[in-house]
């Protein structure tokens, strides 16, 4: 793609938020800030908040969650329980993946034989560049199996759904335009938009040739002072890449930890179970490694404002535990699979092919460098913000087109993807809130909590488990530790689990013989999964007793106490003066 394309992706981009911001703030919301519990406006009539619903409960005053679900699914005519059944479907969808991509080879290898005994291959055209014919029914089978695109393609369900429920149902034809009305204001309102914006810039910038190399002599360095050889890289890679994600954001830590890996790992063809295993722990590490800080994963992110879980709360309570955990889980994979990097260094220096021109290793400025660095810290310091890290985007790759010779082309088809994915993911994930919420609350063990948010973080992203949590009022801290433990050592189970892992399957999937088969992963990432568990509920710290929050309102009642205790002193002094006849 051109740096032009890049520039008119980036404006449009902007653009695009800037309109529905403005657009936004022209329209009546259906459910206002503070009704139902809710932080912000709503405009779209769905779905439901969470405090819209009646309360089920059972004789001990106990939620009902079977009543609960039952009552929940049916509202709005049924819209909820629909709407969760597209999602299971998106989700199967996925497991199914690997299926359509080797039935779209198998169609594309008889399409080959068939154009060209017919003369339809680019050979046999007149034109100098032409092109072979295109296989309708391969190229279809192929887009059904990308993972990145399936929960976008579910997205056309849903909206179908919407107008169905939302506009035939009531008026028939004549319901088309509020069925319409109600997409508009569910898409451009009440969806956010800006996570899956910032990961496809992130990306962008993070897989860059200078980003990388420094990543690399930064990881290098610490690879050679265990000998340099594939097993070194291999522990250096897994372990600091994704402790650097507390610093980095997670999405920039897993596109540099792939890209690293891709190189000095999987181009190497180590044995499946081998290379399932690596990604696994990959995903798990990088889910764990955001914990350190309060602001680079998801899930804290989505809590940290609202249960006070600051920058020290997150590094003593979660973050040295995440490190301990992680230390663990490579040294146990790396014994478990010694026996095979001995194999992968045989492979070093094997091969005779000319290197390509993205793979040279001249030396790139430290200005250049350092450009770089510049942008990906503005990119991090501004994700909250789409338009300052859009301009900054534009402005760094106008920096890339000046220093192209240094550079490799910023490839943009992979973090458009993973945007792709992630925006598919937040617009059904914010119709599943009827049914997460209860799962969540009705549970009082906070093991089986802590147990329950892992599996469900599974299923669904773990910045919405979270995010649901974080509306339940009246949580303990034990609940509210145990569900985002869950929620972040659950995060490498599958590639939906967390943010960054469409990153790290778009650019390692290619590893993988017909793609990354969602069991494997999951039985791969099950080991570190349950040692992260165990470490995040099993190490005492204080912040598992102790809610942050308490020192919070007691300093508030405090302030409030001395203020009104001081106002009742200036009243009494007052009315003394007033009797005195002498001036206060």
């Amino acid at each position: 793609m051109s740096t032009y394309k890049h520039l008119i992706f980036a404006m449009m981009a902007l653009i695009g938020l800037s309109s529905l911001a403005m657009a936004s703030a022209q329209k009546q919301p259906a459910y206002k800030a503070g009704e139902y519990g809710l932080t912000e406006d709503q405009f779209a009539e769905f779905p439901l908040p969470l405090g819209y619903y009646d309360k089920k409960l059972t004789d001990d005053g106990k939620i009902d969650l079977g009543e609960t679900l039952s009552y929940r699914s049916m509202q709005q005519n049924g819209f909820n329980l629909v709407a969760s059944i597209i999602f299971v479907c998106a989700i199967l969808h996925t497991f199914l993946a690997g299926f359509f991509v080797n039935m779209a080879h198998h169609h594309q290898e008889k399409h080959e034989v068939r154009i060209k005994k017919e003369g339809r291959t680019a050979c046999a055209k007149l034109e100098d560049d032409a092109q072979d014919d295109v296989s309708f029914r391969a190229q279809a089978l192929h887009f059904l199996g990308e993972v990145e695109v399936i929960f976008g393609l579910w997205v056309a369900a849903l909206v179908i759904s919407i107008y169905y429920f939302f506009g035939f149902l009531g008026e028939g034809l004549d319901g088309f335009l509020d069925g319409y009305h109600q997409i508009q204001l569910y898409f451009g309102s009440d969806v956010n938009f800006i996570e899956p914006v910032f990961v496809v810039v992130i990306m962008a910038i993070a897989a860059t040739r200078p980003v990388v190399r420094f990543s690399e002599r930064v990881i290098g360095s610490v690879a050679r002072l265990f000998g340099g050889g594939p097993a070194a890289w291999w522990i250096s890679i897994i372990t600091i890449a994704p402790i650097l994600g507390s610093f980095i954001t997670e999405p920039a830590a897993m596109t540099i930890a792939a890209m690293l890996l891709a190189k000095r790992f999987f181009d190497k063809n180590p044995p499946a179970n081998f290379a399932y295993a690596t990604l696994g722990l990959l995903f798990v590490n990088i889910s764990v490694g955001g914990t350190l800080s309060h602001f680079a994963a998801p899930p804290v992110l989505m809590v940290a404002s609202k249960w006070n879980f600051g920058l020290e709360y997150m590094f003593l309570n979660f973050g040295l535990k995440a490190v301990v955990g992680i230390f663990i889980a490579n040294a146990l994979y790396f014994f478990i699979y010694k026996k095979h990097f001995k194999a992968l260094a045989a492979e070093d220096g094997q091969e005779t092919r000319r290197p390509l021109w993205a793979e040279r290793e001249d030396a790139i400025p430290f200005f250049v460098t350092f450009i770089h660095i510049v942008f990906l810290a503005w990119t991090v310091l501004n994700a909250h913000d789409p338009p300052l890290f859009i301009l900054g985007f534009v402005f760094f790759l106008g920096f890339t087109q000046t220093t192209g010779h240094h550079q490799n082309e910023v490839s943009m088809k992979s973090p458009l993807l993973v945007g792709f994915f992630l925006a598919g993911l937040v617009i059904h994930g914010k119709c599943q809130s009827w049914w997460i919420e209860p799962l969540i609350t009705s549970i009082d063990n906070k093991y089986i909590l802590m147990i329950g948010s892992t599996v469900l973080t599974a299923f669904n992203d773990n910045a919405a488990i979270t995010y649901l949590a974080s509306q339940a009022p009246g949580l303990s801290i034990g609940a509210k530790y145990a569900i985002l433990a869950g929620a972040v050592t659950g995060g490498g189970l599958t590639v939906i689990a967390n943010a960054p892992n469409p990153a790290g399957q778009s650019i390692l999937g290619k590893h993988f013989k017909g793609g990354v088969v969602p069991f494997k992963l999951v039985k791969a990432a099950l080991i570190p999964t349950v040692i992260m568990g165990a470490c995040f509920m099993l190490i005492p710290s204080k912040g598992m007793t102790v809610d942050p929050l308490d020192g919070v309102e007691h300093h508030d009642e405090h302030a409030e106490d001395q203020h009104d205790a001081e106002h009742t002193d200036a009243g009494l002094n007052t009315h003394h003066d007033a009797h005195s006849g002498l001036p206060h």
